[in-house]
């Protein structure tokens, strides 16, 4: 049952992301002029319609095809881990980072100039350093989702790795039958022992009583 809500967030998440990456690229297609670019913050943050054949920062714009064939990976990769989800975070990770995928896949299989090697539509332009779009931020939000849960050990399927002395940090404890037990007998042995000799030490036989008198 838990899966299953997992499995539902994560194609609630697919699903939103894909739809608002599209609606926003359908809405750029025919408000912005390629190349004219529109100020949001100053020169912070503008909307600027560019057509990119590569990746992230214009990368391998002569490899349109090989972008697409490993997108495709990607997706399968994240399907096929779906089925092990166990972990609200991986499911919000996953969700953002499928949708993204398939919102800039979408672009290269369906777009000009041609079956999987079609353009992304870009238009959020940070400054000058880079074009992107929302399903830019879907991926790069996913990305470090997926570094916080690595850091924090927590796998897919919800559990967590053990590092070194992760055995003495749990919360079972052994109770002093484990710990303390023979050391309480050896304890009470050596005292009854003590005890035994301070007796014995003060104990007088009658030759020793004869002797003092």
């Amino acid at each position: 049952m838990r899966r299953r809500r997992l499995l539902l967030l994560l194609i609630a998440l697919t699903l939103a992301v894909l739809v608002v990456d599209q609606a926003t690229k359908a809405w750029v297609l025919v408000t912005l002029v390629e190349g004219e670019p529109v100020p949001v913050l100053g020169d912070l943050l503008s909307l600027r319609l560019l057509f990119n054949p590569g990746a992230a920062l214009s990368i391998a714009t002569g490899m349109t095809w090989v972008l697409t064939l490993v997108a495709t990976g990607v997706v399968v990769v994240i399907v096929r881990a779906s089925r092990r989800l166990g972990s609200t975070g991986w499911a919000l990770a996953l969700g953002l980072l499928l949708g993204g995928a398939l919102g800039n896949l979408g672009d290269r299989v369906f777009r000009a100039p041609g079956f999987a090697r079609g353009h992304v539509v870009d238009f959020i332009a940070y400054g000058d350093l880079f074009v992107g779009n929302v399903a830019d931020i879907a991926i790069v939000v996913a990305a470090g989702l997926i570094m916080i849960l690595a850091i924090r050990g927590i796998q897919i399927d919800g559990t967590r790795d053990s590092g070194p002395g992760a055995e003495g940090d749990g919360d079972t404890d052994p109770g002093p039958a484990d710990g303390d037990g023979p050391r309480r007998a050896d304890l009470g042995s050596g005292a009854g022992s003590l005890g035994a000799g301070s007796g014995a030490s003060g104990a007088r036989t009658p030759q020793e009583g004869r002797d003092d008198g």
